[in-house]
């Protein structure tokens, strides 16, 4: 099972941000998935840092196996899951 979130819509609201990638982390738990594919699109490269740093926080770097940068798109990451 593989999930999808797309920041696009949200990418000045700070607080949306985290909510929407906690809850992703959590259903991706919960469902038992495989892969979350998370697109925080091209632009500056600002949101796709935040969503690095978001990763990177112990408490979450604890729940997931690995990250990959995809390396034909750029605006889109994949969080990989061990359960």
């Amino acid at each position: 099972m593989r999930l999808k979130l797309d920041l696009h819509d949200i990418f000045n609201k700070g607080r949306d941000i985290d909510r929407a990638l906690s809850e992703i982390m959590d259903e991706a738990e919960r469902t038992k998935a495989k892969t979350v594919e998370i697109i925080p699109g091209k632009g500056s490269g600002q949101l796709k840092k935040r969503v690095l740093r978001f990763l990177d926080r112990k408490d979450i770097k604890a729940r997931y196996h690995r990250v990959d940068k995809d390396s034909k798109n750029f605006g889109r990451l994949f969080v990989h899951f061990r359960h």
